[in-house]
């Protein structure tokens, strides 16, 4: 297991190191700041913090030594004439993804933002370039549109460790797209998916997955959190299943993980339908298939199962080995050293909690 966690917040940046047995707070930067994501680049260790200043704009800043020092740099940033819609400029509103371009590519970097621009760095995030083959996508302008927020947004991004240049990217909501060519074009990839939101709920573009992950061990295996249910792929999602529970809590949510060793081992963290968006029946819950989603296990031991009002977003859940943990909206983070069997509080006072990550 890794043992650092970052943690992006509503109130700031937030690193913890597990020590002695337990986790213990060593890093606070940028207190009292929304930090969208926190992210550690595990290539060489930097690490980024995208900040949503509301007013002021957004901000992008690293640090190389482990928080005791941050460097702004130029955030992602939409060239002129840019419009997402007709008559509606462009602006970064939100960094809400980062990931590395893999060891062939040391100084690239990937990072989604709001109004669904992806943009790539080449000099180790010194400045970053709008991938324009995707932002000029036919489907962007008329089936692209905001799913949790007004507009839409690229909140997925992940790269094929066996060839760097073979990228997916999950958009709320359009759906999945995927690269083989570090982004000169791009293929949907949403066949077996629904939009039941949508007249047509099979349509090519406009689904809305909350997060899309792959398996660390075998990156042909994609799973991600839908709007509509658990859907993964085993065939680099050129076919989605519907792997959700039927009748029980693991349908609806924001956050999946999945296991390190074991491309059949997922956890996500349920909710209530979009109505409500609360935990289901006062009790929060993590839910872990070790079959591809044909069983899911309520995992339970440790975590509040009355009067608990918590969700997870969709960057809050995270496993290393045979740790896990999440983050919740009202503050509160947890641990479990033995793949969800057993919870333990890590901090109950914590802001708004927006992303979790294992670094080392």
């Amino acid at each position: 297991m890794k043992t650092t966690l970052l943690l992006g917040t509503r109130k700031g940046f937030i690193a913890y190191e597990y020590r002695h047995g337990a986790w213990q707070s060593a890093n606070l930067s940028f207190e009292g700041q929304p930090v969208s994501i926190a992210y550690a680049d595990p290539r060489n260790g930097t690490w980024w913090a995208a900040l949503d200043h509301g007013h002021w704009g957004v901000k992008l800043h690293r640090s190389r030594d482990r928080g005791r020092n941050w460097q702004e740099v130029a955030a992602p940033a939409y060239p002129e004439g840019a419009e997402v819609k007709d008559g509606q400029p462009a602006s970064t509103r939100y960094i809400w993804s980062m990931a590395h371009g893999g060891i062939q590519y040391p100084s690239r970097l990937w990072a989604g933002t709001d109004p669904g621009g992806l943009f790539v760095s080449e000099d180790e995030g010194n400045s970053f370039e709008l991938v324009t083959s995707l932002w000029d996508h036919p489907s962007r302008k008329e089936f692209w549109m905001g799913g949790g927020r007004d507009l839409p947004g690229i909140h997925s991004i992940v790269v094929d460790p066996r060839n760097e240049n073979h990228v997916h990217i999950g958009i709320s909501c359009a759906g999945v797209f995927e690269t083989t060519d570090a982004g000169k074009t791009w293929n949907v990839r949403n066949h077996g998916l629904r939009a039941n939101f949508l007249p047509d709920p099979s349509t090519d573009v406009g689904h809305d997955p909350h997060i899309l992950v792959a398996a660390p061990g075998n990156p042909d295996h994609l799973w991600q959190q839908n709007h509509c249910g658990i859907f993964r792929s085993v065939n680099g999602a050129r076919q989605w299943e519907d792997v959700g529970q039927p009748g029980g809590p693991a349908w609806f949510g924001f956050a999946i993980a999945v296991a390190d060793d074991n491309p059949l081992q997922a956890w996500v963290a349920p909710a209530n339908s979009d109505e409500t968006r609360t935990a289901i029946n006062g009790a929060l819950c993590i839910c872990r298939t070790d079959d591809g989603g044909r069983s899911w296990q309520e995992q339970r031991h440790g975590l509040p199962q009355s009067n608990c009002f918590d969700i997870v977003y969709r960057h809050a859940l995270t496993s290393s080995g045979h740790g896990v943990a999440f983050g919740t909206t009202t503050g509160n983070l947890f641990f479990s050293p033995d793949k969800g069997e057993h919870w333990q509080v890590v901090n109950n006072y914590l802001p708004m909690i927006h992303s979790v990550q294992f670094a080392d």
